[in-house]
């Protein structure tokens, strides 16, 4: 559950995606879209609602609480459905097969995956269900959101440029010492899959650049 939780953490499922700017850096750019608005939404509807977190409202022994308890006014929307939900709505329309029967699989398997790591904010105690279910919508509608605007306005089409890797090796190497540190706090697996897909990008981000 602790794992699963952590996937809604920007900095752990965007490393796991990484790999896609080498191959596919567009869908890079409607990521990039995608998270900036899901981040604005996430921060102004937690600021205008300010619903107490489940563990400062309910007694401690009316629920399960897995790893840090948290005690703010910031309950709703839930950031890790948003993130979770944005990052996988675009992956689904980015990658998605023609084949039929391969895109009704896709689809179930991208929704499960979604549902099941997004209501493990409620399994750890950090969320009511309400929480979980706006913020899988807001994640799905920044993803649409993501994919359309990039359509009208590219300006990140030099991520997949050889002479901006550099900056993009400096990014991926402070990305990597945080997410050490975190690993330092909690020894979760998901971390070194995480790191390990923020290496291999590194390490060929490199290659290429220095052999452009």
């Amino acid at each position: 559950m602790s794992n699963f939780t952590q996937l809604g953490d920007a900095l752990i499922i965007l490393s796991l995606c990484t790999i896609l700017i080498l191959y596919a850096p567009r869908i890079w750019e409607s990521l990039i879209w995608a998270s900036l608005i899901s981040a604005l939404l996430c921060s102004s509807l937690k600021r205008f609602f300010e619903i107490p977190r489940p563990a400062a409202v309910l007694e401690k022994d009316s629920f399960v609480i897995i790893g840090k308890a948290y005690f703010g006014n910031n309950s709703l929307p839930s950031g890790h459905a948003i993130t979770l939900f944005t990052v996988l709505t675009v992956l689904l329309l980015a990658l998605m097969p023609k084949n039929i029967y391969l895109k009704l699989i896709s689809i179930m398997l991208i929704i499960g995956m979604g549902i099941l790591f997004s209501l493990s904010r409620v399994g750890v105690g950090a969320h009511y269900l309400l929480d979980v279910v706006i913020g899988s919508i807001i994640g799905y509608i920044s993803g649409i959101s993501g994919i359309v605007i990039n359509r009208y306005c590219n300006i990140w089409s030099w991520i997949g440029l050889k002479r901006y890797y550099l900056l993009l090796i400096i990014l991926f190497m402070v990305c990597s010492m945080v997410l050490i540190q975190k690993m330092l706090c909690d020894n979760l697996l998901i971390f070194y899959f995480s790191l390990l897909s923020l290496f291999m990008t590194t390490y060929n981000l490199i290659k290429n650049y220095v052999t452009k």
